[in-house]
């Protein structure tokens, strides 16, 4: 039987007379309110599919629906709208993309063909160059701020140089009939602001709204909540200030304070029960929260009892630290009995992850890593999704060129750019142009059979892939594109099978989802940019979960390590060095790093450990490290009494224990 709300639990499910602030404090069920009042609107007499509960990731949205499901037993055709921003960005964009000139099979472009676009108007290689450019593309963006504005206001000659980027780029994705991830979000949001007729309609189509990670919202996604709620400003906005970690990405605090001046009568409900973690760990996270200034106050508290001391150990070097926290796992999962699954290790960024990764290996101890390679940022996936992005807009040039070259079919760079002139010229796509009479003046006839071949291909599987089950044509698609004979024609044995697993699995997985939406290839394929994993049961491996802190938000464990708790890794500090010359950090950077360390400290639910380092490797030199000023300030010695032989002896423990263990004899 579910246990009953509590008092503040059920004042936010219950409120109904206006828009509502719900400040959920870590671990405090806030998943729970949300569906719970979803339930409520319903018997309230409000249209399930005129509810819409938005997440941040593909992940809290399925729990939501899961949880929903089990509260809510609902027609397929009548159920709550559970997606992500971006999803329903789309989702309005499939509706009135006319309105902003682009036709309904506009492309969505992912982060590598962005940067494609961003290389080519930047006229360089230099990835680091790039991805800054992309990075302030995205932050204006965000900011709902326009090419010509960024120009206006742009502070230095780097802002210049982005600035100009920003305005071809544009250009670009309008020519592509393309858009990328941020514009899913700012242009419905310039759609409602611009066009009354149609924020009505989306107004009464969804006539409330619950929002949740409120604290994680940047101004464009502030600018389309306000625009949907309307005047009748009927939603829930959920989110913990304490736990805003996103601002390097254009989450802005000032959304938490912007709802109570915009709407005068918000309702805020604070939960301060936490049901994760043990009261030790509670104190702690308390204690270091206190160090930020605060939009709302709260103090989280539990039920759950003192638990175990929190554990800070300090280490002679990387190496070392990764050594002792394997070690001490071992030996804590072996005396507790428990499940790999039960721990993970926390760092602040991905390279930390090596060395640990190392240590496991060593130890035969299974691991997970999050926070890496997503699957389909693979090669192999980016090959497959190319055809079928292909499918979606004939006018995806990216596309195009990925697919008509990926297996190879003896057509060459200057065929490519020559057809790229000629597509340019007459303000058509690559794919339209190949078939002009025109196109012959600029092309040989052995350059342009090939093309042509391929674009009469593509043509019959998409009028297949509009008609046909999904599942048929994408196996002979598969077959006639010979991917499997390319890969093993390219690479060795093993790399080629290894990859080739992983089509089939995004194969397999595709026609699965085809079934379940009962959709033809032809419409999946226009959603396929915004997949973002693929459900390969990783949650239901007994195995340590290594992943960054940010990946970790929104997760909880039995026994969390966090490692790397030093100035200059946590809080993070430029490029990770603690130099005696370095800049200070302004405040608002250290106040989000101190955020981040909270999120960290509060994953963990009975135990926590907490690791340092005397002196970490950088490059082939060890640089002395000081711990983190996080640990004062929750109150916790930095430097244990036994100096670095903690490895050693929580390797001894586990010898004994395992001894013990053979002899038929309790451990003491």
């Amino acid at each position: 039987m579910a246990t009953p709300l509590n008092a503040a639990q059920r004042a936010a499910v219950h409120y109904l007379d206006g828009p509502c602030l719900v400040i959920a404090g870590a671990g405090s069920g806030k998943t729970r309110v949300i569906t719970q009042k979803i339930a409520h609107l319903i018997d309230a007499g409000i249209r399930p599919k005129a509810i819409a509960a938005i997440t941040f990731t593909n992940k809290a949205a399925r729990e939501m629906q899961e949880r929903l499901h089990k509260i809510v037993r609902l027609p397929e055709n009548d159920r709550p709208v559970v997606s992500t921003f971006h999803s329903l960005g789309v989702q309005m964009l499939r509706r009135d993309c006319k309105r902003l000139g682009l036709k309904s099979s506009f492309s969505i472009l992912d982060s590598d063909d962005a940067a494609g676009i961003v290389q080519q108007a930047l006229a360089t290689t230099d990835r680091k160059l790039i991805r800054a450019a992309q990075s302030r593309i995205s932050l204006w963006k965000n900011a709902l701020v326009e090419p010509d504005d960024a120009a206006a206001t742009a502070s230095d000659a780097a802002e210049h140089q982005f600035a100009r980027v920003y305005r071809d780029y544009a250009a670009t994705l309008a020519a592509y009939q393309a858009v990328d991830f941020d514009d899913l979000i700012r242009l419905p949001a310039r759609l409602l602001e611009r066009d009354p007729e149609v924020a009505q309609a989306w107004r009464e189509r969804l006539r409330y709204l619950l929002v949740d990670e409120y604290q994680d919202t940047n101004a464009c996604q502030y600018a389309l909540l306000k625009l949907l709620a309307g005047p009748r400003a009927a939603f829930t906005a959920v989110g913990d200030d304490d736990q805003s970690i996103y601002g390097w990405r254009g989450a802005t605090m000032e959304n938490l304070a912007r709802l109570g001046t915009d709407f005068p009568n918000l309702k805020v409900i604070k939960l301060e029960q936490n049901y994760r973690s043990s009261l030790t760990i509670l104190d702690a996270a308390n204690r270091l929260i206190a160090n930020n200034p605060k939009l709302h106050e709260k103090t989280l508290w539990s039920e759950h009892g003192v638990g175990d001391p929190i554990t800070v150990v300090a280490c002679d070097t990387d190496e070392h630290e990764a050594e002792s926290v394997v070690m001490r796992l071992q030996a804590h999962k072996f005396e507790r009995r428990g499940r790999f699954a039960d721990y993970a290790v926390l760092y602040r960024g991905n390279h930390q992850a090596r060395v640990i990764e190392q240590a496991l290996r060593k130890e035969k101890i299974p691991y997970v890593l999050s926070g890496g390679q997503s699957f389909f940022e693979r090669a192999e996936i980016r090959d497959v999704m190319a055809y079928l992005r292909l499918l979606a807009n004939d006018e995806d040039d990216p596309a195009f060129i990925r697919a008509i070259t990926t297996p190879k079919r003896g057509i060459g760079n200057a065929t490519l750019e020559a057809l790229g002139r000629y597509s340019g010229q007459r303000h058509q796509s690559m794919f339209a142009a190949m078939f002009e009479t025109g196109i012959e003046t600029q092309l040989a006839a052995r350059q342009l059979e090939p093309l042509r071949a391929f674009g009469a291909f593509m043509n019959r599987i998409a009028h297949r892939a509009a008609h046909e089950p999904a599942a048929q044509v994408l196996d002979d698609l598969m077959e006639a594109i010979g991917y499997r004979a390319w890969l093993y024609d390219t690479l060795d044995d093993k790399a080629a099978a290894a990859r080739w697993q992983n089509v089939c699995d995004f194969v397999d997985w595709m026609k699965k989802r085809a079934e379940d939406d009962g959709a033809t290839l032809a419409r999946l394929a226009q959603s396929v940019a915004i997949l973002s994993q693929l459900d390969r049961g990783d949650d239901d491996q007994d195995a340590v979960r290594l992943t960054t802190v940010h990946a970790s938000k929104g997760l909880e464990f039995p026994h969390v390590f966090i490692i790397g708790c030093e100035e200059g890794l946590m809080p993070h500090q430029g490029d990770a060095r603690a130099d005696d010359d370095a800049e200070p950090e302004p405040p608002a950077r250290i106040e989000e790093e101190r955020r981040l360390m909270y999120v960290a400290v509060t994953r963990a639910q009975r135990s926590l450990t907490i690791t340092w380092c005397r002196k970490r490797k950088r490059a082939r030199d060890l640089q002395s490290r000081e711990p983190s000023r996080f640990l004062a300030e929750m109150g916790l010695a930095a430097t244990p009494p036994s100096r670095s032989t903690d490895g050693a002896q929580a390797k001894a423990r586990l010898g004994h224990l395992k001894a013990l263990l053979a002899a038929g004899r309790p451990a003491s």
